[in-house]
């Protein structure tokens, strides 16, 4: 396997680090990061902590938007492999991601941050339709969008979704939160041995299967030169750290 350039040192593009060098930002966060210690479903102090680590990147100035996974309540895929007809496991999945924005925009809006679930398939009684420009308008009001039900259709992954909607809202970088400090050569929590990389093309993701996010939303940044940003959402600190600079993380760019 050829081995990605590996480079020590990421320069910011502003000479005031305390604040971010990015305009709008779309946040990617599994479902499981929402369990906590827990197996399975919402845990609410990990909710509160997430959502005040969320609160900091928005009193950086910058326009958040946020797309979270289902995985911690239902897996579409995983139900599949045993069984189950693909699309409506998938339809499933996108329901768990609802709920997983629900909660979030509960625990944002009770530390005072503006926000508005739109969904991919349409729920009016629960929350917003898609409709980009909306989406567009509520972010340039300074409220923070959550979107849910990934893309609204089956065979899809939320990072693809992820990916979609960065593109679509203009966004100048799509942030992944995930339980490790950026991206390495194999699972640190396996193999101690494993090579970390302070930066990487959008190549080196495709040609070495380094599984950041799935083809199709690597592609999808890649062709839209959306730069991303891979993070460890659990750290305090880890959404202003990675905006400003300051943190630990991996970037994703050409």
């Amino acid at each position: 396997m050829s081995q990605p350039a590996k480079v020590h040192t990421v320069e910011m593009t502003t000479s005031n680090k305390s604040r971010s060098s990015y305009k709008r930002v779309l946040l990617k966060v599994s479902g499981e990061a929402l369990m906590g210690p827990d197996s399975f479903g919402i845990h609410q102090k990990t909710v509160e902590r997430m959502a005040a680590e969320v609160k900091a990147g928005v009193d950086l100035g910058v326009q958040l938007c946020l797309v979270i996974g289902g995985g911690n309540i239902f897996r579409g895929l995983s139900m599949a492999e045993n069984g189950m007809e693909r699309a409506g496991a998938d339809y499933m999945g996108m329901l768990a991601t609802v709920m997983n924005a629900l909660a979030m925009q509960n625990a944002l809006e009770s530390i005072g941050v503006q926000t508005r679930v739109m969904s991919a398939i349409e729920m009016t009684s629960v929350c917003e339709p898609y409709i980009r420009r909306r989406a567009l308008r509520h972010m340039e009001k300074g409220r923070l969008v959550i979107f849910a039900a990934g893309t609204g259709n089956p065979f899809f992954t939320t990072d693809t979704g992820a990916a979609l909607r960065a593109a679509e809202m203009g966004c100048d970088v799509l942030m992944k939160g995930t339980q490790v400090d950026g991206v390495y050569s194999d699972d640190p929590k396996i193999n101690p041995g494993a090579e970390r990389y302070d930066t990487l093309t959008y190549m080196d993701i495709l040609k070495n299967d380094l599984r950041v996010m799935d083809q199709t939303a690597i592609s999808l940044t890649r062709e839209n030169k959306i730069p991303i940003i891979v993070f460890p959402i659990a750290t305090e600190g880890g959404v202003a750290g990675a905006l400003t600079g300051k943190g630990k993380f991996t970037i994703i760019k050409d």
